[in-house]
């Protein structure tokens, strides 16, 4: 195979078709309405089904729907990473990224593609929208609530966090006050009732098996905690909320 040869007439193709690739502006600026959380912007790009125009957006396959699939692909990488610089957690935020990436193995239609695409971009945004609060915090703030994140299904004690930032849990529990306005351990209590939220909503899994996956010390203390959160117990929640939108 002669690449370059290929190349080259590739180029003659493209020319002749006066192919150019659209004002990198239009997608910066979208991008940065998903790192920003701004939901409006996002829903009105969504709603005009900017994913599915090709004008300009290069030829990646002969296929439209890989294409499309390529395009994805390349779309949720540069969220990933501006959302990543913009405060999210690195660890959540590629989990994110894989998870709708293995999503394409189940498309077959454009359609399915271009409703996965609004799904995609829609949470990140929400995310971000709800990390806004946080974009002032400190870099070791940060590196402590992606640990948290990494490892929610862990026991995480404030020991852990100061041997995982090379400080002084006293110095841990201070920043956690005066950045985020808590301690640690209701952070992360917080943190491990909202992922068993969606257990609950998303998931087949019992009520013990969500107790004993996120590291709660018995059945009956996060049942405890749990009615402290919501005002329900966790059999109520699941009934009450099952299948619905994702937190």
């Amino acid at each position: 195979m002669n690449t370059f040869k290929d190349w080259e007439e590739n180029e003659i193709l493209l020319s002749e078709n006066d192919m150019t690739h659209r004002q990198q502006n239009d997608e910066y600026m979208f991008y940065q309405y998903v790192a920003s959380g701004n939901t409006e912007a996002v829903q009105d790009n969504i709603d005009q089904h900017r994913f599915l125009d090709s004008n300009g957006t290069g030829t990646l396959s002969r296929d439209p729907l890989q294409n499309l699939k390529y395009h994805f692909v390349v779309s949720v990488a540069l969220i990933t990473r501006i959302c990543t610089e913009k405060g999210m957690e690195m660890e959540r935020a590629f989990r994110l990224s894989d998870f709708y990436i293995q999503k394409l193995d189940d498309i077959k239609t454009i359609d399915a593609l271009s409703d996965l695409h609004s799904k995609m971009v829609m949470d990140y945004t929400v995310r971000m929208k709800d990390l806004r609060q946080n974009a002032g915090l400190s870099r070791t703030a940060n590196e402590c609530l992606n640990y948290i994140y990494a490892h929610v299904n862990d026991r995480i004690t404030i020991d852990d966090l100061a041997e995982h930032l090379k400080t002084s849990t006293s110095h841990i529990s201070r920043m956690f006050k005066e950045e985020l306005g808590i301690s640690p351990s209701d952070y992360i209590r917080n943190i491990k009732l909202d992922k068993a939220k969606n257990l609950l909503r998303f998931s087949d899994y019992s009520i013990i098996e969500i107790s004993n996956y996120l590291s709660f010390s018995s059945q009956s203390h996060f049942s405890k905690l749990f009615f402290e959160e919501t005002g329900m117990t966790p059999k109520k929640y699941r009934e009450t909320y099952y299948g619905t939108t994702w937190k």
